[in-house]
């Protein structure tokens, strides 16, 4: 979702880009790392691969940490070596989940799952490697035109369903990938400190209230949406119940950060609803 958004914004700002999907690279194979930098010679890279199956990395955390940890410090390695910047995409995992204000860019990350560990590997590689050379970019609750997402989930599932259960204890930002690629784009081009920055929608709300949003928005009841505890739900990964990021360091950058979750899923709204079924965004 965000290398494809991504793409396309470095492109309206005429800026020469290349895309390397999972096929054309394995970002766990240095030698594939080191091929592409010298085919691309890039002055900036940014890292939006990574392994975002939240509860198949409970099982499979060392295939997990290839792609989170050990395809970060590849990249790093390269840029070193080339003189190239760095913008690695990262996530709220990194934290707990069980603070109850929002996690500023420097609290102390304490992951809770195979997933933020791994991620969290990530960091931790690039900031070792690039130093004053990269950018750690964190986001959360992604939704947009170009994979599957919840915002995309539930347009479906109001076509298809009276009622859909969500739980309402879980909080968060939804943020639209395309506001995520801008700032990445602000970010680069403002000559900011390098460090880490929280790149996520303005407010909170909860899954269960994103959702009776959707539903609001495509003209349905938000009744049927129906309020649960995450502990109905059985799944193999820790949900964080806070998932709220601070966005105090775009300030120090000079850069106003994203607005507030309801404005950009209303201005997005149009482009999922295409996507999930086939129409013109209009």
């Amino acid at each position: 979702m965000l290398g494809q958004d991504l793409l396309a914004c470095v492109r309206r700002e005429g800026v020469a880009v290349t895309g390397l999907a999972r096929r054309d690279l394995d970002v766990t194979v240095a030698a594939a790392v080191r091929h592409a930098f010298q085919l691309a010679r890039p002055d900036v890279v940014v890292n939006c691969a990574a392994w975002t199956a939240v509860d198949d990395a409970e099982a499979h955390e060392a295939e997990a940490w290839a792609v989170n940890g050990r395809g970060p410090a590849n990249i790093a390695a390269a840029c070193a070596a080339d003189g190239a910047r760095l913008v690695q995409i990262s996530t709220d995992y990194v934290f707990d989940g069980t603070a109850l204000r929002p996690y500023a860019e420097d609290a102390g990350p304490a992951p809770r799952t195979a997933y933020g560990r791994t991620k969290l590997a990530g960091e931790q590689a690039v900031l070792g490697e690039l130093g004053d050379a990269c950018y750690v970019v964190r986001t959360a609750w992604l939704y947009g035109a170009h994979g599957p997402n919840f915002v995309r989930t539930m347009i479906r599932l109001e076509r298809q369903r009276p009622a859909v259960d969500v739980v309402d204890d879980q909080h968060g930002q939804p943020t639209w990938t395309v506001d995520v690629a801008r700032q990445i784009i602000a970010l680069i081009q403002s000559g900011a400190a390098p460090g880490i920055y929280h790149a996520t929608s303005s407010g909170q709300t909860t899954w269960c209230g994103l959702a009776r949003e959707v539903f609001r928005l495509v003209g349905a009841d938000p009744a049927r949406v129906r309020a649960i505890a995450s502990s109905a739900l059985d799944r193999p990964a820790r949900r964080p119940a806070n998932s709220v990021l601070g966005h105090d360091r775009w300030a120090l950058a000079g850069i106003a950060p994203i607005g507030g979750w309801q404005v950009a899923l209303r201005a997005a709204l149009p482009r999922l609803v295409a996507a999930e079924t086939g129409g013109s965004p209009g």
